[in-house]
This record gives C-alpha cells, sequence and structure tokens, in this order.
C-alpha cells in the first residue's frame, strides 16, 4: 500500500479512487490533484512509481488542509457554535439534525434508536 498524508491508499484501485480514501479529499479535488501533478487518473495506485507519489504528495500540501488538519477545524468549529449557544451549536449539543430537517418521524440516524414507551401493566384482578 502506498501512503499519502499518513493514509495507506490501496494498490489495487484507481488513483483517482484511491485519494478519496484521504479524509478532505473527494472525487472532484482527487481530480484537480492528478492533473496539477501530471498523472493519469485511471492508473493504479500499485503502478505508480515513487517519483509519481512524490509528486501527489507535494501537490496535496500545496493544496491546503486534509486530515488531522481539517478534523481539528471542523471540531473547533463546532465547539465555537456550542460556545456561543448559536440554534446550530444547541443542535450540535442535543445530537439533532442540525440543517433544518424534519425529526418528527426521521433523523433516526442523528437521534438514535427509538426509545419505546413502555405503557404501564394493568394488574389482573382475580
Amino acid at each position: 500500500m502506498a501512503r499519502i498524508a499518513g493514509v495507506d491508499v490501496p494498490n489495487n484501485k484507481q488513483a483517482r479512487i484511491g485519494l478519496t480514501y484521504i479524509f478532505g479529499i473527494g472525487d472532484s479535488r482527487a481530480a484537480k490533484i492528478l492533473t496539477k501533478a501530471d498523472i493519469d487518473p485511471i492508473a493504479k495506485i500499485g503502478t505508480l512509481d515513487e517519483e509519481q507519489l512524490n509528486r501527489i504528495r507535494q501537490v496535496i500540501e500545496a493544496e491546503g488542509q486534509i486530515e488531522g488538519d481539517l478534523r481539528k477545524d471542523i471540531s473547533l468549529n463546532i465547539k465555537r457554535l456550542i460556545e456561543i449557544q448559536s440554534y446550530r451549536g444547541l443542535r450540535h449539543r442535543r445530537s439533532l439534525p442540525v440543517r433544518g430537517q424534519r425529526t418528527h418521524t426521521n433523523a433516526r440516524t442523528r437521534k438514535g434508536p427509538r426509545k419505546g414507551t413502555v405503557a404501564g401493566k394493568k394488574k389482573a384482578t382475580k
């Protein structure tokens, strides 16, 4: 496996797809990185030589934040929203959808499994 930006990128994937294993790099950003590095996006990661991998690493470093720095910035932004008690911060704190989605019926991923209501049992009369 090739190691790029601290992430093991699988050798059997195309370069365009393999770069998306890095947090902060999606499909379109991977394509831009590969065009700047003059590498065929369809080529497999395993077939690239060390010089080509170094060009990819240099372009990624010049592009901007990825992996740890990006995760840290995102978490700091969320903490700031919670601290200033904005509406979005309150939604983050309560683990509810932040962007205006309905919660009456959906949002199970964000809210977690259902907490069923336990009805009071009636005692049997003799």
